[in-house]
């Protein structure tokens, strides 16, 4: 979820395009297409958030993807100005530090001011029309090497 404050408002979108760039210093990556109107807002703030829904958020998902969920309220909690979700997964609040054109999107870099997360919470995931979760980690099947076996070379 990205979201901005603009113009005395907040704003959002659901976003399926955001990742780690750096880690010193700590840049994340987000890509906006360029006819959305969230394009706009963190072009003239010069700010975003990016929250991590967790798994059971799919009625936030859909709202700020453009189908309404008219019961949902109190979403928002703010973090150094912006609007952020409340019990996200992950929370990142970032300064704009560049724009780059990518056909018809916008990447923005921001560099991260500020970053919280739950542990307790797994990601919310969306691939091929899907939500769906992270499976629970399991241990690392036995390999050569962690399984007492000597190499020599």
């Amino acid at each position: 979820m990205i979201t901005t404050h603009c113009n005395e408002h907040d704003h959002g979108m659901t976003a399926n395009a955001f990742m780690s760039i750096s880690l010193n210093p700590p840049l994340v990556a987000i890509s906006i297409a360029r006819n959305a109107r969230m394009l706009a807002n963190i072009q003239q703030t010069g700010r975003f958030a990016v929250s991590i829904l967790a798994e059971g958020m799919e009625d936030l998902a859909w709202h700020f993807a453009g189908k309404p969920k008219p019961y949902l309220c109190d979403f928002f909690e703010r973090r150094d100005g912006l609007p952020v979700i409340a019990d996200a997964a992950a929370i990142f609040v970032t300064e704009l530090v560049e724009e780059i054109l990518a056909g018809d999107h916008t990447i923005f870099l921001g560099r991260v001011r500020e970053m919280s997360y739950d542990l307790s919470k797994k990601p919310l995931l969306f691939f091929r029309g899907k939500f769906g979760g992270l499976a629970d980690p399991q241990p690392a099947p036995p390999t050569l090497e962690n399984a007492g076996y000597e190499f020599i070379w």
